[in-house]
């Protein structure tokens, strides 16, 4: 069952993707207790046919794993020098791209052994750093690291935050069934996540909102850090958003209101998110800023508390909920449009709940935030989630400040929210693989990506 903690909002995280670097975390956290903490010997397979021989060194899915098989947590700030911390500990890594034709772009097959035992585990990143096992020593299994399990003489910890109930029972799970239980009272979205989280995950009204809170606080630090400056030698894009502070307090720019401060925001959390700074994956990294950086500057604007902010997190963590059980987050089986397209439907969703407005407001503007974006492919240059991620993400946040004034003025958005996510479904399976995250499709094949590419990898070389 989708959690707004575990599938939404979160993890709080490093890296460049959360489909990568939190979710293979995730996955070598439960692989290092499958061998008790004991491991001398990992081969990881990749597909070729997969997302992963092309991006996994590139958007941190070595990293994440290394940090996973040494049981770090994945704000850990080691991650980066994982691969040299994971050689200290005595354990030999093989990676292997095999012709298996794994039915999902994420998988990972590894195959762990020590001077006593050897083990086998297969799993998939399937979007926002959520994760399935599939198999463990040749057995299917379906594990999402919700619970604590055992296998065999071995405990497998949880590695979400908020536990598993397999016997919960939902007030709703799609949008059409909330407006329906809701049954015309308009009780505001933020209330209802409140009570779905509460039914999800067995927690009481202080903890959901406290959890959001905590969030709240994260995401405001790591703003600040990215307008303060930051650094990292393997990027694309340096300093920006500190340009962009000094031309709003000069009166340079064009009068967008509210609007230049989400671009500010953004700009700060990509540039955070690739300097390997702590960021939350809302609903993954690779569109981390557009919510929090448009929920938080424009309830500055309007002088809102981070009480608030909480509140407008928790409607756009349910309206994720609503896109992540019938699809999913993840860019390699759905490209851009599930990416920056679920961030802008629930940035709308959230901004609307910030100015007030209804249920019926709310679940329209992400209705049509989303229409807008039907189609939007992922071609990051250089398989680095910067150019055109960056854009990408202010495109939402503008899109969802628009759609939130449309719904807010009482605009019809005509197609109700769950058939919009239908429709992206239905695009994302007729998407070629070029386009969904593999770098090779669109802006990462024109010249300049290409020389760019070859550049940073010289650069690593010499390193």
């Amino acid at each position: 069952m989708i959690s707004i903690f575990n599938d939404v909002i979160g993890p709080v995280m490093r890296g460049a993707s959360s489909s990568h670097c939190a979710a293979a975390l995730r996955i070598g956290r439960l692989a290092r207790d499958l061998m008790g903490g004991d491991i001398s010997h990992v081969l990881i397979e990749f597909d070729v046919h997969g997302s992963l021989p092309n991006t996994h060194q590139s958007q941190g899915s070595d990293m994440g794993l290394f940090g996973g098989l040494l049981g770090w947590d994945a704000a850990d700030a080691r991650l980066p020098m994982s691969a040299a911390h994971l050689r200290a500990a005595g354990v030999a890594v093989e990676i292997r791209y095999i012709d298996c034709h794994d039915p999902h772009p994420n998988t990972y097959r590894l195959t762990l052994s020590n001077a006593h035992e050897q083990h086998t585990m297969i799993a998939i990143s399937t979007g926002g750093g959520m994760i399935e096992v599939l198999n463990i020593d040749g057995e299917p299994v379906s594990l999402d690291g919700g619970a604590r399990v055992t296998i065999g003489e071995r405990v497998l910890q949880q590695v979400l935050p908020v536990q598993s109930h397999p016997q919960a029972t939902l007030p709703f799970r799609t949008c059409a069934e909330l407006l329906a239980h809701d049954a015309g009272r308009n009780i505001p979205l933020w209330q209802w996540a409140v009570e779905y989280e509460k039914a999800r995950g067995a927690l009481t009204d202080e903890a959901v909102h406290g959890m959001m809170l905590d969030i709240v606080r994260i995401l405001r630090r790591s703003i600040a850090e990215g307008v303060a400056g930051t650094t990292y030698d393997d990027r694309l894009l340096g300093h920006q958003s500190g340009m962009f502070a000094s031309a709003m307090q000069r009166g340079t720019l064009l009068n967008a209101g509210a609007l230049n401060r989400t671009v500010l925001y953004t700009t700060a959390l990509m540039e955070v998110k690739s300097s390997m700074g702590v960021i939350v994956a809302a609903p993954t990294a690779g569109a981390c800023a557009a919510l929090p950086a448009s929920c938080m500057a424009v309830a500055e604007e309007m002088g809102g508390s981070e009480d608030d902010m909480a509140r407008a997190m928790l409607a756009a963590g349910l309206i994720g909920v609503f896109i992540a059980g019938p699809w999913t987050f993840a860019a390699e089986v759905g490209g851009c449009q599930a990416e920056g397209g679920s961030a802008a439907a629930m940035s709308a969703a959230a901004l609307v709940t910030l100015a007030g407005g209804t249920l019926t407001q709310a679940t329209g503007a992400a209705s049509m935030a989303l229409q807008s974006m039907l189609g939007l492919i992922c071609d990051p240059v250089a398989a680095r989630v910067e150019i055109p991620c960056l854009g990408k993400n202010v495109l939402a946040a503008s899109n969802a400040v628009s759609c939130a004034n449309m719904a807010l003025a009482g605009f019809d958005a005509m197609i109700p929210f769950d058939e919009v996510v239908d429709a992206a479904k239905r695009v994302a399976e007729r998407m070629p693989r070029e386009h969904r995250c593999t770098a090779l499709g669109g802006l990462a094949t024109t010249p300049t990506a290409l020389r760019l590419s070859a550049e940073l990898a010289a650069r690593a070389n010499c390193g």
